[in-house]
């Protein structure tokens, strides 16, 4: 496994510099604390196989994961299930939002892990036999695939499980379809307090690098995910990552993505590396519009697009 050449030498700084002038999009206000968040912050950072991190400016700054942690669940689902939660949860994309009020039809399943009902069920599947067992080890879990201990703002879990009615109607929605085991509330509960973990793009490159390099952390060397999961994994980020805007996005960027609302991406380059940008203004798919830019740049200046010929 190796990262493209020029990767280590990549002018991140100046990409940034180019993304600022951009000033469409708008600032997800579902909770406080996302509504706060700076327009003007802009980060992106690569790690690579070696255990490098490279990074642009304000690459340090902390925010909420939120949706971003998606792929993380689903692949700590797989592990403790030992692969069973593929039978509870699809992998189709939806065309439709990442909240939408939708379970597949004769199976009461989530249509899939990148979805909000899917990040629930899979939120569920993780080893506890409660809420407070299953948030431990979920906190592990992305600890191992960040390469270091991770905090939660208590102040947006606290929001994202007061104020999160759609999650609320899927779990009971699952729960009346027979999909979901524990009670509506510990699931949106487990959920939030996941969505809260604490990252910087460092951190979040680091975690899509170990999902890219087999589900070895490249900065610990620790196998965090057998490979297999690693790439069941990042084949649903590549169809469904990015929610309806999934397809446009691996014609154009060609690489498997997680979007978020706190503007943040994650980025797994199968064998060559882990990427992450952040930015606030989110397009009408809920994807950061200078994210969506960045990647774009960093696939044709990196040549990662999964397609392109050699």
């Amino acid at each position: 496994m190796t990262s493209p050449p020029a990767a280590a030498s990549y002018d991140l700084d100046a990409l940034r510099s180019r993304l600022l002038p951009e000033r469409r999009g708008r600032i997800d206000d579902s909770i406080p604390q996302l509504a706060d968040a700076h327009p003007d912050l802009c980060a992106l950072a690569l790690a690579l196989p070696d255990g490098s991190v490279h990074a642009s400016r304000q690459a340090d700054v902390s925010f909420s994961v939120q949706s971003a942690v998606k792929p993380f669940l689903f692949a700590l689902a797989l592990v403790d299930t030992e692969g069973a939660a593929l039978d509870r949860v699809g992998i189709e994309p939806t065309g439709e939002s990442f909240d939408a009020i939708k379970l597949e039809s004769g199976t009461g399943r989530p249509p899939n892990p990148m979805v909000n009902a899917g990040a629930l069920l899979t939120a569920s599947l993780v080893a506890g036999s409660s809420a407070e067992a299953r948030s431990a080890r979920i906190a592990r879990g992305l600890a191992a695939f960040a390469g270091r201990e991770l905090e939660v703002d208590e102040d947006v879990a606290h929001n994202e499980h007061l104020l999160g009615d759609r999650n609320h109607a899927l779990a009971h929605l699952m729960r009346a379809e027979g999909t979901l085991e524990p009670s509506a509330d510990d699931a949106v509960a487990v959920y939030a307090r996941a969505c809260a973990t604490l990252v910087d793009a460092e951190t979040l490159a680091v975690m899509g690098a170990t999902l890219a390099l087999g589900g070895i952390n490249p900065r610990t060397g620790e196998r965090v995910v057998p490979e297999r999961v690693a790439r069941d994994v990042i084949s649903v980020m590549a169809t469904c990552g990015v929610y309806d805007g999934s397809g446009r996005w691996m014609r154009a960027v060609g690489i498997p993505a997680k979007s978020s609302v706190s503007g943040a991406i994650v980025l797994s380059s199968p064998g060559r590396l882990g990427a992450a940008v952040v930015s606030p203004p989110l397009d009408e798919q809920g994807t950061s519009v200078r994210g969506c830019l960045a990647s774009e740049a960093l696939s044709e200046d990196l040549a990662l697009h999964c397609f392109s010929s050699p």
